[in-house]
């Protein structure tokens, strides 16, 4: 049976979003194909009419994923005072939930080993990727290094918190860094 092409984009998005959520929950790696397509409800070998190979699977999960992340950043208002979008930036981020919730949450700080070791294509969609959410956070701040800053710091702390053995340090961590940032960033020149 021969599916629409608005079909196999939607199973293809489908694919994506499922295998992203479990992938950034157990590793992309330890997930094999068998494990990702069933997790979507298909069978191992329609793996192959989205995809040519797990690599590829990998790379377009990085991007769309990237982009989810990026859009959640943006899709503040606009016209909102810098200093209110940066503390809605980092209450929204910094959270234990979202530690906690590595299937739901930002793959930056659940797949980031994983991405330094990939092929210089998945590479590069998360460079863009990164570029972007970089740019959003620079547009809002005024300074590229700054928001560099800021990207590398949300990122540390979710993945520190989501270590910690104990929630209540975890909690320590999140805390400590939304306080640093709110500082830093309320600061003349920052």
């Amino acid at each position: 049976m021969r599916y629409s092409a608005l079909h196999k984009a939607e199973t293809r998005q489908h694919l994506l979003k499922v295998t992203g959520a479990l992938a950034k929950k157990n590793g992309f790696s330890a997930s094999g194909v068998d494990a990702l397509m069933a997790a979507a409800g298909l069978t191992s070998g329609a793996f192959y009419n989205h995809f040519s190979s797990k690599t590829e699977l990998f790379s377009e999960l990085v991007s769309e994923e990237l982009k989810h992340t990026a859009s959640m950043f943006s899709d503040a208002t606009t016209d909102q005072p810098v200093d209110e979008w940066i503390e809605l930036q980092l209450r929204r981020y910094l959270t234990w939930k979202h530690a906690q919730s590595a299937e739901s949450g930002c793959v930056i700080p659940s797949l980031g080993p994983e991405i330094a070791r990939a092929d210089k294509a998945t590479k590069k969609k998360y460079e863009d990727g990164l570029k972007h959410i970089r740019d959003i956070w620079a547009d809002k701040l005024g300074d590229e290094k700054t928001a560099w800053a800021v990207c590398a710091q949300l990122v540390g702390a979710i993945l520190l918190a989501r270590a910690m053995a104990s929630e209540k340090t975890g909690k320590e961590v999140l805390d400590a860094s939304k306080a640093f940032l709110m500082k830093a960033l309320s600061q003349p020149g920052s």
